[in-house]
């Protein structure tokens, strides 16, 4: 890896981190409600990407699961918002990457691939045991609506793998969910509120963790091995945690850090397996 990948994949990976904490931030410090959140960041990112074409000379275009696609980025953005009222950053960015890495590695395991069952335990065991009612474990509703966003963006993921230009597709993506963020709004229209700072939150998320951030990824992924790419995301619970606690005030027991980090050796552990014993 040279020394201009390997800092640009500390970027991404510090704007993955950062989507947690914007979103934790707003809800813990600003007026803004999830549905706003959600909509002003899937607007703001489809803005910054598509900008991000036009600077490129391309376009977003139709591709065959693109209806899917939107409807799987609205749901993980969606339940992300929700979930991040009542969870910390640092454990809303654990469930949500453990489920997401959990789903791809079990549809990987239905296929037909092979990897490590004492890590796939060991993964779950310790996310069951970070999620088992405690006094410092996340609310159960905050965890389960955070699992979702998890499965949806696990689902995301493997429907993007079979596209061949990943900042396109992301784009229609986030452009055709725009309807799907205008009807939650709809929906929760008794309950919308804003403020500027909740605004701009929401927009660093949209334009800069989001859009600026998947766009820095894709460029470094296809410069990376398949192994080096997952298991460097490993390190986004981590630094969603530290940022959380340095930035927030929010604090993690050691139970927490215990189970944090089963449950991430054991992702850890299957990815390297599934990788180096399928075919």
């Amino acid at each position: 890896m040279t020394p201009l990948v390997g800092l640009l994949t500390l970027l991404a990976m510090l704007a993955f981190a950062a989507n947690s904490l914007l979103a934790r931030a707003a809800f813990s410090t600003t007026d803004i409600d999830p549905a706003s959140f959600t909509a002003i960041r899937l607007a703001s990112g489809a803005l910054t990407l598509f900008v991000i074409l036009r600077w490129q000379g391309s376009k977003p275009t139709s591709f065959r699961s693109g209806g899917w696609s939107a409807l799987t980025l609205f749901i993980y953005a969606a339940a992300f918002s929700f979930a991040y009222r009542d969870i910390s950053t640092g454990a809303g960015a654990l469930v949500l990457f453990a489920s997401a890495q959990l789903l791809m590695i079990s549809y990987g395991l239905y296929k037909g691939e092979r990897a490590s069952v004492l890590g796939l335990l060991l993964a779950f065991g310790g996310l069951v045991a970070f999620l088992v009612p405690s006094a410092s474990a996340p609310p159960l509703s905050a965890a389960v609506l955070m699992a979702l966003a998890g499965s949806a963006w696990g689902v995301f993921s493997l429907l993007g793998r079979s596209q061949g230009a990943p900042i396109i597709s992301t784009t229609s993506s986030f452009i055709w969910a725009l309807p799907l963020a205008a009807v939650l709004v709809l929906t929760q229209v008794q309950q919308l509120n804003t403020d500027a700072m909740g605004v701009v939150y929401a927009l660093l998320s949209g334009c800069v963790a989001s859009g600026l951030g998947y766009a820095v990824w894709y460029w470094v992924r296809v410069r990376m091995t398949a192994i080096g790419a997952g298991a460097v995301q490993l390190s986004v619970p981590v630094i969603s945690a530290v940022m959380g606690v340095a930035l927030l005030d929010e604090t993690m027991s050691l139970h927490s850090v215990v189970s944090a980090l089963l449950t991430l050796g054991g992702v850890a552990w299957v990815s390297l397996t599934i990788r180096n014993t399928k075919g």
